[in-house]
């Protein structure tokens, strides 16, 4: 208690030195007296009392403040910011089986590892993925004027930090005076380094058509009509990491219905990946080797992987590139093989990488006549990284892909100006099916970029944008703001401008469509703490297609919305209400004898009520009601709903936990379909679409066997009362009920 007091007293101490500070700055003639001073402060904001009684007021306040702030932190914790920014992920993406890991690798490290706030730099910050830049960029200011925190209770007198970012970053930060300097030495590694080793199994227990029997000839006329490969979907990732500075690992994956040790397929797994990173040696920033993403700007020249899009977390408009980093999914297409360097110089950090891939492509013989099978062209690059029929396996690594680039960036705390290059080319002929809405995209076999980005931090307000130039295309632009208007208020600006005629590589900009071509857009948004307890988080979307879209046969236009209001009367419970709707055109769904399409408004306008309740150390409540109504002109109103609880047990003292949901949904079809997240095994994103009528149930548990031995089992089952035939083709289900289990072991040493 008494160390408690000390701390209390120096942090008492700083915010008076601070203060003084600030006083003598802006008062070098000594004509504003200390008590006018306040007075003006209390006007910006940062005193909420006048006079210096009020500040002697404010600061024993603060004294007195409770010592609960610092409680212990649960895995479930992490677990649980994980989960909310994957909702906010699927807000606006809406993928059912996108694999996350590497977005998360690094929150899930630094929860392992906490991010010491004395020693992180910049760079350590940005990774970190929880601050704004405005935030970072306020915590080591008051370090640097300061001195080193004393306690993390001291982040409570930094602008922008209030007591619900705090909670958030407790898991994954701490603070001491260690040095962390890596000492890369066989001894050293070996002593300290760690070990991950998973081995993961699901599959669906229900026969699908894909797996039934099938006669010889049967498969002899129709090669098909039936996977090569068992329904297992088999997973094994081996990954040694020492510290924040190396890391080595290989992920392997068979999807279901591809073969493996059989058939075609004697390597085994169908898909391998490998990767050795190097960080922060000298002035080598980062090195990776093997398989990598490269991030930069906002976006737009270049990104490879997943990015967070439209949320209520309106700061997450704004990407924080890391630049290089391991790849650890299994997102067969959306990363980079080869070799990438970062150098660091002072404040220029130059970056340069190479990346040689076979990918997927859809194959087609460039002169039939001639039957020249060495001439063989591509009509689309794949992107679904299955094997498991003919068809399929023809495709896979049909042809070579290479690309080259670099980024050189000068970066001070509060300017960081980026330029970037991407060359892409393929070794086959690109020829792909141009219809009228797609004529301006590239139909080349290789591709240029250049791109110019810059973040700029003034005073409150934070500058951040790119601009993109394809090579004899197009362009893309994107430009946008932060800004700080009080302690309790912040809001954000942006805006795009994609040409239907640029063509990104792989990019990650801002928008409503999936590509970034052809759309033009402003955003507003906005979150305020009017009162304690309450938060209120908003964005308006508006944006225009100047050229024709798929299934939209005509320029067209939309808008979108968002407006939650949070409510947390303690830190046990947290409960919010969201309403979001999108409005757009689309084709008409009527027939016309004429074969014209005309554009009808199509809106869909979700409810949604969560709360989550921690009832004890132990156990925590979980539940959702949402209903979505769709509306496309002249076609039937539809409308849907789904209803939730989960429950979570998470003992301290017991190896044993689990999570189980029940859920009701009632949909009229796909078009009211609704997506929730789901508790899943460590490193698994479930985020299936209830639609159709029926009940969803999971039922995951974890048990420790030993220190450093846990292994997670799950099932779930969704019953339909409405189908007695789910989904269609070769995944096609006889029967009313689709269930799967999965199963995973982790070994650390």
């Amino acid at each position: 208690m008494l160390d408690n007091l000390n701390k209390r007293i120096v942090i008492l101490g700083r915010a008076i030195r601070s203060l003084s500070k600030d006083f003598e700055n802006k008062n070098p003639e000594g004509n504003v007296t200390l008590s006018t001073f306040c007075e003006s402060k209390s006007l910006e904001g940062n005193v909420t009392l006048s006079g210096v009684e009020g500040l002697k007021y404010l600061l024993l306040l603060f004294a007195l403040l409770p010592l609960s702030l610092l409680a212990q932190v649960k895995e479930d914790e992490k677990n649980a910011i994980i989960e909310k920014r994957v909702e906010y992920l699927i807000d606006d993406a809406e993928e059912s089986d996108a694999d996350y890991t590497t977005l998360f690798d690094q929150l899930s490290f630094y929860y392992d590892h906490p991010l010491n706030l004395n020693r992180a730099d910049l760079n350590d910050l940005e990774q970190l993925g929880l601050l704004t830049s405005i935030q970072i960029n306020n915590l080591l200011t008051h370090i640097e004027r300061n001195g080193k925190l004393m306690t993390l209770e001291e982040l409570q007198t930094i602008d922008g930090f209030d007591l619900e970012m705090i909670r958030m970053l407790l898991p994954f930060v701490k603070l001491t005076t260690d040095v962390d300097n890596a000492q890369l030495t066989l001894k050293e590694l070996l002593k300290n380094g760690e070990n991950e080793l998973y081995l993961r199994y699901q599959q669906v227990l229900e026969e699908q058509v894909g797996y039934s029997p099938a006669t010889d000839s049967a498969l002899a006329a129709s090669p098909n009509s039936r996977y090569k490969g068992d329904a297992a979907k088999l997973y094994t990732r081996y990954r040694f990491k020492y510290g924040n500075h190396l890391s080595i690992g290989f992920t392997a994956e068979k999807d279901p219905g591809e073969e493996f040790f059989s058939g075609g397929q004697s390597n085994g797994f169908d898909f391998y990946s490998a990767h050795i990173f190097l960080r922060n040696q000298g002035k080598i920033k980062q090195l990776a080797l093997g398989d990598f993403q490269a991030q930069f700007g906002q976006g737009l020249t270049y990104w490879s992987g997943a990015a967070f899009g439209k949320s209520a977390d309106i700061m997450n408009v704004k990407r924080s590139a890391v630049g290089l980093k391991p790849y650890t999914s299994v997102d067969e297409s959306r990363f980079l093989r080869g070799g990438g360097l970062t150098l660091g110089f002072g404040n220029v950090e130059i970056t340069s990488f190479y990346s040689y891939n076979n990918i997927d492509g859809n194959i087609s013989v460039a002169d039939s006549s001639s039957q020249d099978y060495d001439a063989l062209a591509i009509t689309s690059i794949q992107q679904t990284g299955l094997h498991r029929t003919e068809n399929e396996l023809e495709d896979k690594d049909a042809v070579t892909q290479q690309q080259f680039g670099g980024h050189v960036a000068y970066k001070t705390r509060r300017l960081n100006v980026g330029l970037t290059g991407i060359h892409s080319q393929i070794d086959a002929q690109f020829t792909p099916n141009l219809q009228t809405y797609s004529q301006f995209r590239n139909a080349d076999q290789q591709q240029t970029n250049v791109g110019l980005d810059y973040n700029w931090i003034y005073r409150n307000f934070n500058f951040f944008g790119e601009y993109a130039q394809s090579v004899d295309a197009g362009s893309g632009f994107v430009s946008g703001a932060l800004i700080t208007l009080d302690p309790r208020v912040s809001m954000v600006a942006l805006y795009r401008d994609y040409d239907r005629d640029f063509h990104p590589i792989s990019s990650a900009g801002i928008g409503e469509a999936s590509t970034n071509e052809n759309e033009k857009g402003t955003l507003l948004g906005v979150v305020a703490k009017p009162v304690k307890k309450f938060t209120v988080s908003a964005y308006y979307d508006q944006f225009v297609f100047p050229w024709l879209k798929y299934q939209i046969d005509a320029p067209s236009r939309g808008y979108q919305y968002l407006a939650q209001l949070t409510y947390t009367p303690s830190k046990k419970l947290e409960m919010y209400v969201r309403v979001r709707e999108r409005d757009k055109l689309e084709n008409t769904s009527t027939d016309l004898s004429e074969g014209l399409d005309y554009l009808v408004h199509e809106k869909q306008i979700n409810y949604r009520f969560q709360y989550n309740y921690k009832v004890s150390e132990s156990v925590r409540l979980k539940g959702r009601a949402e209903l979505v109504n769709y509306d496309k002109e002249e076609s039937p109103f539809e409308t849907g709903f789904l209803i939730y609880q989960d429950v979570v047990y998470q003992p301290l003292s017991s190896p044993f936990s689990f999570s189980f949901r029940y859920g009701i949904f009632d949909t009229d079809s796909y078009n009211s379909r609704i997506y929730a997240y789901e508790n899943d095994i460590l490193y698994v994103f479930s985020i299936p679409a209830y639609y159709n009528r029926g009940t969803r149930t999971y039922l995951m548990c974890r048990y420790k066997i030993k220190r450093g031995i846990d292994l997670w089992v799950r099932y779930g089952a969704t019953f339909y009362d409405n189908i007695d035939v789910i989904s269609s083709g070769l995944e096609e289900i006889q029967g009313s009920t689709k269930s799967e289990i999965k199963a995973q072991l982790r070994i650390k040493f």
